[in-house]
């Protein structure tokens, strides 16, 4: 056998090897990256599930409280927003933006202690707590997905065979901002009349 002969005998073993390493790396990323969307899906239920309770939950507190528009217009704007969002990454934006505007409606709540012990309101805020508490399971279960794939993608030499079969990092993370989580302090107490400054004693003449 000659050499020019084992030479190309060999390089086709190697190129047969790459091959078969694309191929099963390629099989990988689409098994992970379905499980990335998967995942995603089930946020995307209880983040809806959310959305359908707001409107019960608002209508409830305008009974109390018709004054608080602006909080009740926040809130409208930010459900608008995650209805319409289109992908994940406008969706966590629209999920940040309703987490602050639900924390003022929190607090507007406080205020009014017949509201807080009413029976429909009581219910809502439990399925409401039951939803937040579902969203943050599913919440850490997606990022766990998307990071495990992105470790995968990202290594090498699968990021190699990933550029070849077009899969790219995905960097949306669903994380909340701090500012969303903070409620603003809400002071309905009349404000302190204005002190005019003390007037001085006048000052003796001085002596001639």
């Amino acid at each position: 056998m000659s050499k020019g002969l084992i030479v190309v005998i060999v390089l086709v073993l190697i190129a047969l090897m790459a091959f078969g390493q694309y191929v099963g790396v390629r099989n990988t990323l689409v098994t992970k990256n379905e499980a990335v969307k998967s995942s995603w899906s089930q946020v995307d239920i209880v983040l809806q599930r959310r959305a359908d309770l707001i409107p019960n939950l608002v209508e409830t507190v305008k009974g109390y409280a018709q004054q608080e528009q602006t909080v009740f217009g926040d809130i409208a704007k930010a459900r608008s927003a995650l209805l319409s969002a289109g992908t994940p990454q406008q969706k966590i934006a629209a999920n940040q933006q309703l987490d602050g505007a639900l924390g003022r409606l929190l607090v507007v709540v406080e205020n009014y202690p017949q509201l807080k012990s009413n029976e429909n309101f009581l219910r809502l805020q439990d399925e409401l707590a039951g939803t937040e508490n579902r969203i943050a399971v599913e919440r850490k279960r997606y990022n766990d997905t998307l990071q495990d794939y992105n470790t995968y993608v990202q290594s090498f030499p699968n990021n190699l065979y990933a550029g070849w079969a077009g899969f790219k990092p995905n960097e949306a993370y669903f994380t909340a901002s701090e500012g969303s989580r903070v409620a603003p302090k809400v002071n309905f107490a009349p404000a302190a009349p204005a002190q005019s400054a003390p007037q001085q004693a006048p000052q003796p003449a001085p002596a001639k």
